[in-house]
């Protein structure tokens, strides 16, 4: 099977000179008339559906059976959010039934970054491969409905609760999946569940990584040794960077998806080296980075730092971190990124963006519409701080010279040491500021059952309120409602828009709130960041504000949008 890999992957290298069939039929693929555009997409993850779910029914059981013996410990009609519980079929119908009626025809694409399957650990209800395969075909099943049936690309990733085993699953899932993947990618796919989708022909691509092969909890892969060249996330990192460098020839763009985000925490150091590099070495080609699994809004950087070697952490260290939550270990990271212009350089960064989950596990369910450049250049953007003073708040990497350091036993064979391909940055570039395919926002949904919010939108981040939950019953169904904006308010009235058109607004004015559809607005309580786009020097003017300890306010807004109102899980 790897030995097929490897081939494949050299096959795409040499591509141009042997005519390789796959690179040809890509190409033809890609001469296809674009569609009209929106300028927006979907994201959507971590759905868990459960089909043992029974309303009013014991958190205790996995809300599986025994009626719960107070009010507040009964398993909601549409779900319980911050329980151990995953979600009914109520909510993963009411979530289609939703984006069907009000967003299906407003989007491009859909990103869809895994988890279709419940992940509650009943010891009375062990979950099986059938069942697995069977959640994954129902979720599917209503994606072709819902998008595909109009032509809209949908783009899945293999998420941690969708693998019974490490191996044996991937022709399972290339049958499931066989409406959203390619042709040309399809032995691909059944060899690694990695593939790319052009979502708009010619111009974006979307590269699905299968996340397992980094993640450091699969102890049935090598971790992308340097000596093992045909480990499964060696091979996936290999065919990733051909993909980038193809799409990079070709003048396209790319979003990188996934499941399982990658940091430090997550993947095996060697898998996260190279992913590190990839995502710095191709910043001029690449979007931005989309992914789910962490059930929690957040965003981080993969940082030129990262490929530095460390001093060795001690074991009263990694003591210590078990007990410092996400929030904190953000704020951290967010406190170390320089605030004087000289010192900062953002060919040094790539944005990770984590979206939180459908399942209201443990915190409320929700889903995220984000909105592109569609018209053309833009200017403006908002300058990142610039003042203040370096914070020093994690390792910055050991002193000394780096051909020495590679020279010691512990380091000679790893990736740090033989990662020396020229960058690939640009400050005009789409991920640097607002361009052709620039991210300018998003919108996360939650549910309400007042209508005078409507869903999604660009920019925006849509869930359903604890209160919607627990109080909907087989009458007064829950609705989803917007809960924050990332954007300038200003930016939702276009001074040369023509008023009889909505295209071209970055969000249809129906969709916005009463308080944001009449221009004039500067400042809104939707809108706590007022980020002009989502490049690269915008998501580290923010990060630099978060980690200014004077910025209380703003702190509290991002923890409240990150746990949605609980406690982290």
């Amino acid at each position: 099977m790897l030995a097929f890999t490897a081939l494949l992957v050299l096959a795409v290298h040499l591509g141009p000179v042997l005519g390789s069939p796959v690179l040809q039929v890509a190409l033809q693929a890609s001469n296809q008339k674009p569609r009209g555009l929106h300028g927006r997409f979907l994201q959507i993850t971590d759905m868990h559906p459960d089909p043992y779910y029974a309303p009013r029914s014991s958190e205790k059981t996995s809300c599986h059976r025994k009626k719960g013996k107070k009010a507040n410990n009964q398993a909601g009609l549409y779900g319980t959010p911050y329980s151990d519980c995953d979600s009914p079929f109520k909510l993963t119908n009411l979530t289609f039934n939703f984006l069907d009626k009000k967003w299906a025809s407003e989007v491009d694409f859909v990103i869809w970054t895994g988890d279709n399957a419940r992940h509650d650990n009943d010891p009375k209800l062990p979950r099986t491969p059938d069942e697995i395969y069977n959640l994954n075909r129902e979720v599917a099943s209503r994606m072709k409905e819902v998008f595909t049936s109009r032509g809209i690309p949908v783009v899945p990733s293999l998420g941690n609760n969708d693998v019974w085993r490490p191996n044996g699953i991937t022709n399972e899932f290339s049958q499931i999946w066989s409406t959203f993947i390619p042709f040309p990618y399809l032995q691909v796919f059944q060899r690694g569940a990695y593939y790319s989708v052009e979502v708009i022909p010619n111009e974006v691509a979307a590269i699905s990584l299968n996340t397992m092969y980094f993640y450091d909890s699969n102890k049935a892969v090598g971790g992308c040794p340097f000596k093992n060249r045909d480990d499964p996330g060696n091979l996936q990192l290999d065919w990733l960077e051909v993909q980038l460098k193809l799409y990079r020839d070709r003048n396209m763009q790319v979003w990188i998806t996934g499941h399982v985000p990658p940091s430090p925490g997550n993947y095996f150091p060697d898998c996260y080296t190279r992913y590190a590099e990839l995502s710095l070495r191709f910043q001029d080609t690449v979007l931005g980075h989309l992914f789910g699994h962490m059930n929690a809004d957040h965003f981080g950087f993969v940082e030129a730092i990262d490929l530095e070697f460390t001093p060795d952490e001690t074991e009263t260290d990694k003591d210590k971190k078990k007990h410092v939550t996400l929030y904190d270990e953000l704020l951290e990271e967010y406190s170390t990124i320089p605030t004087k212009a000289k010192d900062l350089d953002f060919a040094e960064y790539a944005v990770i963006n984590v979206a939180p989950p459908v399942v209201p596990n443990p915190y409320l369910p929700s889903f995220r519409i984000f909105s592109y450049n569609v018209s053309g250049t833009d200017g403006a953007r908002r300058a990142p701080k610039t003042t203040g003073k370096r914070r020093h708040g994690h390792k910055r990497g050991e002193h000394g010279n780096r051909e020495a350091l590679c020279k010691l036993k512990k380091n000679r064979e790893t990736w740090k040491c033989f990662l020396n391909e020229t960058w690939y940055s640009d400050p005009g570039a789409p991920s640097r500021s607002n361009q052709q395919y620039t991210p300018l926002g998003y919108a996360q949904v939650c549910h309400a059952r007042t209508d005078k919010v409507r869903a999604l939108i660009c920019r925006v981040q849509y869930y359903i309120p604890n209160r919607e939950l627990t109080g909907a019953n087989k009458t007064h169904r829950p609705r989803f409602k917007l809960e924050y904006l990332t954007f300038v308010p200003s930016m939702l009235h276009p001074d040369d828009q023509d008023a009889t058109s909505e295209f071209h607004y970055p969000i249809p004015l129906q969709h916005l709130p009463r308080s944001l559809r009449e221009p004039g607005v500067t400042k809104s309580r939707y809108a706590p960041y007022e980020l002009v786009d989502l490049t690269i020097p915008s998501w580290v003017g923010l990060a630099q504000r978060l980690g200014d300890s004077t910025q209380r306010q703003l702190r509290r807004r991002f923890r409240k949008y990150m746990y949605m109102g609980g406690e982290e899980g």
